[in-house]
């Protein structure tokens, strides 16, 4: 077949008149078993075209006859180095290498170009690597590099703002130079690259794809592999309003048809309804004539009627092989104009120009070359070849040009009236996510809210009547200090739900961090002077010694344990403002549209360990609380005991509801709310009801019997209220004495009268004799009490009864 070829391209133009030849080497695959040679073959009329072309040029292109030297390269890099070595030397001197259409092959050439001393123009797709003009800057081709495609693809999605998109490559090492280029431009571009999968599965591929969600797919695949591929996205529903496909390939056209996998034209055209081709221009739309004389039009119908004969197949390059001829041609001609030109008006004539120096002027002369060929203005820059990218539209059978990339001057231009999507508009590149914010409806805000200032306003209510009716809050109470600081932990605890509600959607940012704060130290210390009065109750009952003093203590290390905690937390590791994203959900009426809810919380980096701090001595003292409410419930004044229980059950309910209903913001605020809520309350009714009661019935009773003996009334409350108060100290003093009563006794008769007589005797003895003066001058009081006369009777046995460890009545 090459010795055919030979007399089909060099003999055929020597029929003409004589010219000064210019030898031109031309390397193709002359054998393959990838269909090489068929490649060739198509190639071969659009050569001779352009070479008949040539002589009918006037001077000087018509003084020139290109003859090209034939290589078989075999697509091996081995044979074409050895062919173009073997060719070299034989001779005569090449300036030219023409075509390269295996990519293993012109990499390797391309690389030994300027130590051969030879330029390459070349009609065929170069690889991406081969761009870079360090190594390879005597290499051309007509056919615009890859990277134009990757631009084209860039500028349209960034004309519809597609932000996020997938890749699928076919397998090999083109596409892979060309997926590395377009995943750099992405980049760029701040387009986000969900997902790159290459073809060695294209079902996989895409399930991939779907598995991600993406729905603008760039595919860079070969005309061949597009049927397989809209396939398997019609089979995996790759396809519709919500998707667009954008597949860059080279310079041919589509082939949709059946596949392999069982797909029928009608599926794999369904598939790819509304996909966007971008191809490099095969042939001129303009009707005026080029360089050669003829239009692109014409050059096309003698090319068919060149091919149809030979029964070869239309290549996708010829037009690029044409202009590749005259872009040789004139380089080459206009090299040895300016050689003759020096030649002739050297001042020594015997001198010639040397090799480097033609080189030069070869290499300058492509560099510079403008020619209107078939395929458009044949124009380098940096190398490589400025042309147009085309943007075909599938829409049904028909392909509708519906846009343009100018290489040059990097413009899209899109014909907006022949676009058709298949919905409202463009596919989005992600569902539409509307942003719900989830925080705690008015509704029950204002329930939970109004709730909470009634506890507040009754605690104030109790404080201000605390204050007013002092002399009969004394007569019911006489734990005056721990009474207070129940109020104000009630207080405390309540203020702290009317600030829990609270969010960014009523709040500003900085508002919001500081509520989180105010929400935890109330919250906080208002639950520690609850839990250190009722516990001091609690204790002064179980112990009867020291109770006021030890009462100060458990406070004050209690508030300081909270405040260290506290305080701490709140430098090191303070709350701030976190948006919480929940699970999204699908619109109902808009399957395009994704509901993304939100919510709002206090946190902090170490939130868990600042809250296992807290709970870590809370929950033990709550612990010993409940187990000296449990020692002391024989006592006739249970209130303090039942509060604690009810204390610790709303605390382990309010933090295990808290923590199990996190996700929902409103759930929460509610079950938290409400075990605060209730626990004031109850603490409130239990251990403030009875003294309101009595309080609200006395002055009732008061009003309604006004009588001049109110002041005599009002003294007798007075005495009794001291009476009781007696009372505890008599109870504790003789606690004391039972425990001292037999050490005292079996020293009894040891001891001197000066020892009887002196001041510790006596003031021991007077401790006891004071209380019984007092009740007895106190008749209408009622005189000493059961409780004390029967501790009395038992210190004058040698050890205390039985009766001595009942429990005894104790008002706090």
């Amino acid at each position: 077949m090459l010795e055919a070829l030979r007399l089909l391209l060099v003999l055929g133009p020597v029929l003409a008149q004589v010219r000064h030849p210019l030898p031109v080497l031309w390397m193709m695959p002359g054998s393959s078993g990838s269909g090489r040679e068929n490649l060739t073959a198509a190639v071969v009329p659009a050569v001779r075209l352009a070479l008949q072309d040539l002589q009918k040029q006037p001077a000087p292109l018509g003084n020139y006859e290109i003859q090209l030297q034939l290589l078989n390269s075999q697509c091996d890099p081995a044979t074409a180095l050895k062919s173009l070595f073997d060719a070299m030397w034989v001779g005569p001197k090449y300036l030219l290498l023409f075509g390269g259409a295996c990519p293993p092959v012109a990499s390797l050439i391309a690389r030994a170009l300027p130590a051969l001393g030879l330029v390459q123009i070349s009609f065929a797709a170069s690889s991406m690597s081969l761009s870079n003009r360090k190594w390879y800057r005597n290499l051309f081709s007509t056919m615009p590099l890859d990277r134009a495609l990757n631009q084209a693809v860039v500028k349209l999605l960034q004309r519809y703002k597609w932000a996020r998109v997938g890749v699928v490559t076919q397998v090999g090492p083109r596409h892979s130079e060309m997926k590395k280029d377009l995943m750099r431009q992405l980049l760029m571009a701040n387009v986000q690259v969900v997902s790159t999968e290459s073809q060695d599965d294209a079902c996989r591929s895409l399930e991939k794809l779907k598995e991600d969600d993406v729905r603008i797919i760039i595919a860079q695949i070969e005309e061949d592999s597009a049927s397989e591929l809209f396939c398997c996205a019609h089979m995996l529903n790759l396809f519709g309003p919500q998707y667009q496909w954008i597949v860059a390939g080279g310079a041919g056209g589509w082939r949709l048809g059946p596949t392999a996998s069982g797909c029928a034209a009608t599926h794999v055209l369904t598939a790819a309804e509304g996909s966007i081709r971008l191809q490099i221009l095969p042939l001129s739309k303009m009707n005026a004539a080029g360089v050669s004389g003829q239009t692109p039009e014409e050059y096309q119908d003698m090319y068919l009627r060149h091919v149809t004969p030979q029964g070869s197949e239309v290549s996708p390059l010829h037009a690029f092989a044409y202009d590749a001829v005259w872009v040789a041609a004139k380089a080459l001609t206009q090299v040895m104009e300016v050689v003759k030109h020096r030649e002739k008006y050297r001042v020594l004539r015997n001198m010639s120009v040397s090799d480097q120096e033609v080189q030069r002027l070869l290499l300058a002369a492509v560099r510079n070359t403008r020619v209107q060929g078939v395929t458009g203005p044949v124009v380098f820059r940096n190398g490589e070849r400025m042309s147009s990218i085309e943007l075909i539209q599938i829409q049904g059978s028909s392909h509708v040009l519906v846009g343009g990339f100018n290489t040059s001057n990097q413009q899209l231009r899109l014909i907006n009236h022949l676009l058709n999507f298949k919905g409202r508009g463009p596919a989005r590149d992600r569902a539409l996510v509307r942003l719900q914010h989830r925080h705690v409806s008015l509704f029950v805000y204002i329930t939970v809210s109004s709730a909470a200032a009634v506890i507040i306003f009754i605690t104030l209510l109790i404080i201000c009547l605390r204050v007013i009716n002092r002399k009969h809050w004394l007569l019911r109470s006489s734990s005056r200090s721990q009474d207070g600081l129940l109020l104000l932990g009630v207080l405390l605890s309540s203020c702290s739900v009317l600030i829990s509600g609270l969010d960014g959607a009523t709040v500003s940012d900085w508002m919001f961090e500081m509520f989180c704060s105010v929400h935890l130290w109330s919250l906080s210390v208002g639950h520690t002077l609850i839990f250190t009065a009722l516990f001091t109750k609690t204790w002064r009952i179980h112990s009867l010694v020291g109770a006021k003093q030890k009462a100060r203590c458990v406070l004050l290390w209690l508030l300081l344990l909270d405040a260290f905690v506290l305080t701490s937390w709140q430098i090191l590791d303070p709350l701030r403002r976190v948006v919480v994203q929940h699970s999204s959900e699908s619109d109902s009426v808009d399957q395009d549209l994704l509901v993304q809810p939100f919510s709002e919380h206090c946190s902090s980096s170490g939130l868990e360990l600042w809250l296992m701090a807290v709970y870590g001595y809370k929950g033990p003292l709550l612990g010993l609380g409940c187990f000296l409410a449990w020692n002391t419930r024989c006592a006739q004044a249970p209130p303090a005991g039942d509060a604690l229980f009810a204390l610790t059950g709303f605390t382990v309910a309010g933090v295990s509801g808290s923590l199990l209903t996190a996700p929902s913001r409103s759930l929460q605020f509610c079950l938290s709310s409400v075990a605060i809520l209730c626990c004031s309350a109850f603490i409130l009714s239990w251990m403030f009801g009875p003294v309101m009661f009595y309080l609200c019935w006395n002055n009732g009773e008061q009003q309604q019997q006004p009588s001049p003996s109110e002041l005599h009334s009002d003294e007798e409350q007075d005495l009794k209220s001291r009476s009781a108060q007696l009372d505890v100290e008599i109870e504790t003093i003789t606690m004391q004495l039972s425990e001292v009563g037999a050490e005292d006794r079996s020293s009894e008769q040891n001891l001197s009268l000066d020892w009887v007589n002196s001041s510790e005797h006596v003031g021991r003895r007077l401790s006891v004799q004071l209380p019984i003066l007092h009740h007895s001058y106190l008749p209408a009081v009622g005189g000493v009490c059961s409780s004390s006369s029967s501790l009395f009777v038992d210190l004058d046995h040698d050890s205390p009864g039985p009766q001595s460890h009942h429990c005894h009545r104790a008002e706090l």
